[in-house]
C-alpha cells in the first residue's frame, strides 16, 4: 500500500474563471472547460475532459502524475517542467484515457488502459 497523501475531491465541471487548488491530490469528477485552472502539489486525476490549465506537483514534485478520460489540456505542467497541446486537433470518436509523467526533463503522454491478463 503507497500513502499517496490527501486527497480533494471535486464533483461538477470547472468553468473558465475558476481555479481549484489543493495542497495534496485532486480529484476532478467531471469535466475541466477551456479558461479553468487547477493546481495541486500532488496528482490530478480528472473523470472527464481536461482541456483548461493543469499544474500537478506545484511544490516541485516531478513525481506526480496527470490523468484523465480526455486529456487535452491548453497547458500541462508538472512541477517546473512545461508543455502544452499540439495546435492540431484530433477527431476523436472515443474517450481514450491518457497519463502524463516526467520522465528525464519531459513530459510524456501515454495512453493509459488496463492490461487484462
Amino acid at each position: 500500500v503507497i500513502n499517496e497523501g490527501q486527497t480533494k475531491f471535486y464533483r461538477g465541471t470547472v468553468r473558465s474563471g475558476q481555479l481549484i487548488s489543493y495542497d495534496g491530490n485532486l480529484v476532478v469528477i467531471g469535466d475541466v472547460n477551456p479558461g479553468a485552472e487547477i493546481e495541486a502539489t500532488g496528482n490530478v486525476i480528472v473523470m472527464g475532459s481536461l482541456r483548461g490549465v493543469v499544474h500537478a506537483g506545484a511544490d516541485g514534485n516531478r513525481e506526480a502524475i496527470v490523468v484523465a478520460l480526455n486529456l487535452e489540456p491548453t497547458q500541462l505542467r508538472i512541477a517546473d517542467i512545461i508543455t502544452r497541446s499540439p495546435d492540431e486537433k484530433e477527431n476523436k470518436s472515443a474517450y481514450i484515457p491518457e497519463i502524463a509523467f516526467v520522465k528525464e526533463e519531459t513530459v510524456y503522454i501515454e495512453r493509459f488502459l488496463p492490461q487484462f491478463k
